[in-house]
């Protein structure tokens, strides 16, 4: 049957496309668009007919088309004043993803006819993806809403490309995340939720392409309801299926979401691809200056989603609903929070973020905030409130400093392991709410922060100027790649140290792909362009060993209450020791060249001291009274004689009455 447009048909009701008994209902919101048509096209590309939406009601256009159903091929034309200053760009030559496209047939690429002013003469049909009409929806999913034990953070296409044990032609995707081999190794590590670095289609940055570079992160999205084909060649189904086998598991699957800015990026070098082409005043932030609209850069990266207005409201929650009840994810982690709650200084209390608290779907999900963004006023650590998790910046710096040798650590260092009070106790929620990191996509991988004192970020093209400056990393002794065994084995030391310290942390501990077995990005702390063997994960040179040690940690901290209950520690629930005897006194606290700590945690019955050596020589410290057993060293040695442990150089030791012993967390060493 031809498609045609039935006469004042559809409803405004839902927007993008819906198949009908009738055809297909397609609207679309605009507020400055004169007119919105829907182009059809066929297998071989070719456009073969357009529809002008007949319909309106206030911003909505809509309309129907008969004899058309799932599977049809479509994009987007609207007319307007073409007039920047206004930030109004359109052009019927350019052809325009629906923003509530649900599958979109290919990979977007920067074309030049993608970002040439209107007149230029040229459709860009040919050189953009049509969105694919959806069928029926599948029956709700029931995905894990349970607070995480463990994040594990990792980037969908780098993680399988080198797998051995995954099939070639699934490396690299959604579905090769669901390769034996890979759940095998979440299992044995005890990961409870996956952090999906983004999946939803995305475009390269402007300036990459002619440095010879891609963006291999995906945090510049075109689509908020489509995965990337390169992710998901059968779109929201490869979700599902992955998150229907990980839930078996006892596995959940969060979302890492950019709802602060879109890939058709600033006013010069933008292209115009979704939301510019259809109601940029709208979609987008704006301020005035020299009698014109410009972009509010607050994100980096040329424009910022206008979060405090309905039309973005309701996109952003329809589209998270949708990856919940269609992809049964189980929650996000929002990418520069703060802009979800800009108008346009950061409101705790903003109407997106209230709709986030109160919505009958995600006010189950898990929701971590990444609490900063790059705009004035942008740093907003603990302020987010429930039932929204934070990435806690203050845990890595903090932790780190002490590791490296700083000064006058002690007292921070040991706020970090309490839960950081400081920073979520104010408003009434528990340290699990605080995401404890060591490292992430964001910076060093765990074994390039011991190795590396500077960035090496000149394959990026940037001149190293590009990445933290800020790293509170060290070299163990010769800068970046070495072959002399003893630096080898001090860095070695320190990574144990450091991942010891996150599981004896109270928090919610994320690990970063490959850190449990030393992947490097060769000193490469801002590695989003480098789709190539920087960011693949090296599975053939992974240490055994120290994944081994991983498992254990987990395995340890799953049993003992001690070590992981959602409460600030208290007096009656802590003491802070000295390594000569007797608790902490504020003379050691303040000590300029206090290296040794000792925490003593008591939950109930349970009873754990944990004991943290950033001497570079072993300490001999006195135990408390009691029938202590080692059940953890993250280093070679550590002896009990005559109520008194040896501590190694670099180490942290894990000790537990006697009669608390668990088969969960038996006598070990490294």
């Amino acid at each position: 049957m031809t498609p045609v447009l039935v006469p004042s048909g559809g409803s405004p009701e839902t927007l993008g496309a819906t198949v009908t008994a009738e055809g297909v209902v397609f609207a679309v919101y605009s507020e400055t668009a004169e007119w919105i048509a829907v182009c059809l096209f066929d297998a071989g590309d070719r456009e073969i007919t357009r529809f002008r939406l007949d319909g309106r009601e206030g911003a909505v256009h809509f309309g129907l088309v008969g004899g058309l159903g799932a599977g049809a091929r479509y994009g987007l034309r609207a007319d307007g004043p073409w007039a920047p200053e206004r930030g109004l760009w359109f052009d019927p030559d350019k052809l325009l993803v629906d923003p509530y496209a649900r599958r979109v047939d290919r990979v977007f690429h920067r074309q030049d006819s993608l970002g040439r002013p209107r007149g230029s003469g040229v459709d860009t049909a040919p050189d953009m993806p049509k969105a694919i009409v959806p069928g029926e929806p599948r029956a709700a999913a029931n995905p894990i809403m349970s607070a995480p034990g463990l994040f594990y953070e990792l980037n969908v296409r780098g993680y399988t490309l080198l797998h051995p044990d995954v099939p070639r032609p699934l490396r690299g995707t959604i579905e090769g995340l669901m390769s034996d081999a890979v759940v095998k190794h979440l299992s044995r590590l005890g990961v409870t939720t996956v952090e999906l670095m983004p999946v939803a289609a995305w475009i390269d940055d402007a300036h990459l392409p002619a440095l010879g570079l891609s963006n291999a992160w995906g945090y510049n999205p075109v689509t908020y309801f489509a995965p990337d084909p390169r992710l998901a060649p059968s779109g929201m189904a490869d979700v599902r299926a992955l998150t229907d086998l990980y839930r078996a598991h006892g596995i959940g699957v969060i979302l890492d979401v950019v709802y602060n800015h879109t890939g058709e990026g600033d006013a010069e070098t933008g292209l115009t691809l979704s939301l510019r082409g259809l109601d940029a005043p709208t979609y987008y932030r704006h301020f005035e200056a020299d009698g014109r609209l410009r972009l509010v850069n607050d994100t980096g990266t040329g424009n910022t989603l206008r979060c405090d207005h309905p039309a973005v409201q309701r996109l952003v929650i329809e589209s998270l609903r949708y990856w919940v009840e269609e992809g049964g994810v189980s929650g996000f982690r929002f990418d520069l929070a703060p802009i979800l709650g800009r108008t346009p200084g950061f409101d705790p209390e903003a109407e997106l973020l209230r709709m986030l608290r109160e919505d009958p779907v995600l006010k189950a999900a898990v929701l971590v905030a990444e609490p900063w963004d790059p705009g004035p006023g942008g740093y907003q650590l603990g302020r987010f409130g429930e039932p929204f998790m934070e990435w806690n910046d203050r845990y890595r710096d903090d932790v780190r400093s002490f590791w490296r040798g700083d000064g006058r650590m002690l007292g921070r260092f040991a706020t970090r392991l309490a839960g950081s009070e400081d920073v979520f106790g104010e408003s009434g929620r528990g340290p699990a709410h605080g995401v404890n990191l060591i490292a992430v996509h964001d910076g060093f991988t765990l074994a390039d922060l011991v190795s590396h004192a500077s960035k090496w970020n000149i394959p990026n093209g940037e001149d190293n100027r590009d990445g933290h400056d800020h790293n509170f990393s060290w070299n163990g002794g010769a800068e970046g790649r070495t072959d002399d065994p003893d630096i080898l084995d001090r860095r070695r030391a320190d990574m144990r140290a450091l991942l010891a310290t996150l599981f004896v942390s109270r928090g919610t501990p994320l690990l970063q792909q490959g850190d449990e077995f030393g992947r490097t990005q060769a000193g490469n702390n801002n590695a989003y362009a480098q789709d190539n063997a920087t960011t693949w994960v090296d599975w053939a040179g992974a240490d055994h060993g120290l994944i081994g040690f991983v498992a254990r940690l987990v395995a340890l901290r799953a049993a003992h209450p001690a070590l992981r209950a959602d409460r600030f520690l208290s007096p009656e629930d802590v003491d802070w020791l000295r390594p000569g005897g007797g608790q902490m006194a504020d003379a050691d606290w303040n000590a300029g060249d206090a290296d040794v700590l000792g925490m003593c945690l008591r939950e109930g019955a349970d009873v754990v001291l944990v004991w943290f050596n950033r001497r570079h020589i072993a300490v001999d410290a006195e135990l408390p009274r009691g029938d202590w057993t080692l059940v953890l060293s993250s280093a070679d040695g550590g002896e009990i004689a005559r109520g008194r442990l040896i501590l190694p150089p670099r180490s942290v030791s894990v000790l537990v009455l006697a009669e608390r012993v668990q088969a969960a967390a038996k006598p070990m060493s490294s």
